[in-house]
């Protein structure tokens, strides 16, 4: 299974995803710090969203095989700039998460922002409803590249 470093802003998804990748009770969570669950790395939304932060991300990628970026298509902020898969060592898969939640426009538009950051595959997922998530574990249970 790859292991892989979760980066989104604040109230994003990012370990509500975590928790249903790995088996576990969904709660709320606000992350404080690194935390590391079986092969997935969870991190603070604050590290993406104070730039002085974002070398953080990026060193700490290093100890994974794929980046995700989780974007939750009901913020209207987005805190991704154009191209931004690039500043990372390894390869930035993206993730709609809150599918669930936003209309066709706004998982468009997400889509097209992840696109836009760098971000390939792109998968859409709920980590309340399940959708999505199959497809996403599928990716993840594929042997590390």
């Amino acid at each position: 299974m790859k292991k892989i470093i979760l980066i989104g802003n604040v109230a994003c998804g990012k370990t509500t995803l975590c928790q249903k990748l790995n088996g576990l009770e969904l709660r709320y969570k606000k992350t404080q710090a690194l935390e590391v669950t079986q092969q997935t790395i969870d991190t603070p939304g604050e590290y993406l969203e104070h730039r002085s932060f974002l070398q953080a991300l990026i060193v700490t990628s290093v100890e994974a095989d794929w980046a995700v970026f989780v974007l939750d298509p009901t913020q209207e902020r987005y805190m991704f700039s154009p191209g931004q898969a690039s500043s990372f060592p390894i390869p930035v898969a993206g993730v709609i998460s809150k599918a669930d939640l936003a209309t066709e426009a706004q998982l468009r538009q997400a889509k097209d922002l992840l696109e836009l950051a760098g971000a390939h595959p792109i998968f859409t997922v709920s980590s309340f409803t399940g959708q999505g998530i199959q497809a996403l574990a599928d990716f993840l249970a594929e042997e590390a590249t």
